[in-house]
């Protein structure tokens, strides 16, 4: 088909729709010449510069919990990589804590017990409809006013105290720990290898293997083999009173903790929505054939039911890990020294606005990519191969 020559005509549609997209790239060329040519005036006008040398500067603040080491002589860029790892930290263990929570409670929500689904649902509903920043200062709230001071701190577990200055527990140290700790990830490289044989030994022979108590197995006595050779060096050490706080073992901030139980319990109740709509997706006869097999209704929904709806759950699963990680950004409400909170305070020091906002959006982009690329592998891993 003979392609039509354009025509310089206001008639001609085509002539039309280069004349439109021609106004918009020229307007918004414009804007941004706008945006920039005022912004670089009034940075001017104020005497700031523009770049990221300052990042090289003493930043001359403290921060309540670190990671690495920090110390106020240090630099920006120091300071801007402690609150990222403090991000990081939040991200990880809150994204786990509530993936578990919330498929426990998805569960919970088809259950045929009447008592446990109507709590279930009273979870999900009251959780959703909380904002986040509600749940952070009711948490903060009830850890920093209603718990006791460190001379009366609560003791639930020998080594365990409870005070509105945090969660004091029992720290290791000692030769033998980091033995134990090479052990416990050898033996969670063996249980990886170990699913995989006894997938394809599966496939292949239709026989099953224990791979749940054999991972177990190796969980514990891995780490107990590196314990026993290298002569048994691990010290605890438990918190002690001394004056108005205590010293020595692991502390847990207030902060941290309302922050982690503020993301979990209201995350948890979209992941439970997740889990129960993607095990309705799947169909009934999926039921029906493994009670016709025998199976109990734990067994149905471990080896038949849950395996399909994971790849239904999937990618709202993405989406709300990558809102877990943006929602962290509430910590600076209740002091928690993330990434948005150290570098508000940078730009509170040095006026570096823009280079602020820019490292801000950087640090969020870069872990949102990191999660949806692993959750688009494990998509992909988890997808039907057709024949």
């Amino acid at each position: 088909m003979k392609k039509e020559k354009l025509q310089f005509s206001w008639h001609d549609t085509r002539f039309r729709s280069w004349i439109y997209q021609a106004i918009v790239l020229v307007l918004v060329v414009y804007c941004g010449w706008y945006l920039i040519n005022n912004t670089m005036q009034n940075l001017a006008a104020r005497n700031i510069q523009t770049g990221f040398a300052f990042l090289n500067k003493e930043a001359g603040f403290a921060i309540g919990e670190t990671l690495i080491e920090y110390k106020l002589t240090d630099t920006y860029w120091q300071a801007i990589k402690v609150g990222l790892l403090n991000t990081i930290l939040v991200s990880v263990i809150g994204i786990i804590l509530s993936t578990i929570l919330g498929m426990i409670i998805g569960v919970a929500r088809l259950s045929t017990n009447w008592l446990v689904n109507k709590l279930a649902s009273i979870y999900v509903e009251v959780m959703r409809n909380i904002p986040l920043l509600i749940h952070l200062f009711f948490w903060y709230a009830l850890l920093t006013e209603m718990l006791p001071g460190p001379r009366q701190a609560l003791s639930p577990i020998d080594g365990v105290f409870l005070s509105n200055r945090g969660i004091k527990v029992p720290a290791f140290e000692g030769a033998s720990l980091v033995w134990m700790l090479w052990a416990l990830l050898i033996a969670v490289f063996c249980a990886f290898f170990l699913a995989k044989f006894a997938k394809n030994k599966q496939n292949k022979t239709g026989q099953t293997t224990p791979v749940f108590f054999m991972s177990l197995g190796l969980f514990l006595v891995m780490p107990l083999l590196a314990f026993l050779l290298s002569g048994g060096q691990v010290e605890v050490i438990k918190p002690e009173l001394k004056g108005f706080n205590f010293v020595n073992g692991w502390s847990f901030s207030p902060e941290l903790a309302a922050l982690l139980l503020g993301l979990v319990l209201y995350t948890a109740g979209f992941i439970a929505e997740i889990v129960r709509s993607g095990i309705q997706s799947v169909s009934k006869g999926q039921w029906e054939a493994g009670e016709s097999l025998g199976l109990s209704k734990t067994q149905t929904l471990r080896l038949i039911v849950m395996p399909q709806a994971i790849r239904v759950m999937i990618p709202a699963m993405s989406n709300t890990f990558m809102n877990f990680t943006k929602n962290s950004s509430l910590a600076v409400a209740i002091g928690y020294p993330d990434i948005v909170s150290i570098v508000n305070t940078m730009l509170t020091q040095t006026g570096q606005a823009i280079e602020a906002v820019m490292i801000i959006m950087l640090a969020y982009f870069t872990l949102s990519m990191m999660i949806a690329l692993f959750m688009a592998w494990y998509n992909k891993r988890m997808a039907l191969v057709e024949r």
